[in-house]
């Protein structure tokens, strides 16, 4: 029977591989008392076998403490402020070289290519849209219209965008940032040209 199988004597070789001993009746009794009372809810009786005999018992099991991940929270990080005093948007003067960021234009123009070739597959009807969302670093701007006349005829290699203006590169090793308000810039993608309203944020094909 089942009962005469759990109550079995372990064979000694067994034993012995498993790292285990068989008890005597006696231990063995006196190890499933410990066992049930460390295990029974609410257990109040000396002997633990009584409440097996008339319900089912619910034996206690403490799953084991995950260790708490603490999370970065949003005052370590640093704002725009912090980041302009430490420098982090600055491009030093050596690496301000104009051929040095040409891998970056081949890249995007690789990049814009795949881009306008899946969109107008697939979405053509929402193509300017989607464009308007399109990673422009590394793109060959042109200022063709300003508020500020000295701006315009400036081309360059975007190498950084912030909200309101654009930070390019020029042939002649130049950092130029431009507003985007009240400026168009235009800019070859696919071989047409394309026109980029900076007060509209908009994207003319």
């Amino acid at each position: 029977s089942t009962e005469s199988l759990v109550q079995a004597t372990i064979p000694f070789e067994m034993g012995k591989i498993v790292g285990l001993q068989s008890q005597s009746r006696s231990q063995a009794e006196t190890s499933t008392q410990v066992f049930l009372k460390s295990s029974i809810r609410n257990f109040r009786g000396a002997d633990a076998t009584s409440p097996l005999s008339y319900k089912a018992v619910m034996l206690e099991y403490s799953r084991p403490k995950k260790e708490k991940v603490k999370r970065r929270s949003k005052g370590s990080r640093m704002n725009a402020a912090q980041k302009r005093r430490m420098k982090l948007f600055t491009i030093r003067p050596e690496h301000q070289r104009y051929e040095l960021f040409l891998p970056l234009h081949h890249l995007w123009r690789q990049y814009i290519t795949d881009l306008l070739f899946c969109l107008w597959l697939q979405q053509p009807q929402f193509l300017q849209q989607k464009l308007l969302k399109a990673d422009l670093h590394g793109a060959v701007l042109s200022v063709v219209r300003s508020r500020c006349p000295s701006y315009v005829g400036t081309t360059g290699i975007l190498v950084q965008e912030f909200k309101h203006v654009f930070k390019i590169i020029t042939k002649e090793n130049k950092v130029k940032v431009i507003p985007k308000r009240n400026s168009v810039f235009s800019l070859e993608m696919g071989g047409f040209t394309s026109f980029i309203y900076g007060s509209r944020g908009t994207i003319d094909l």
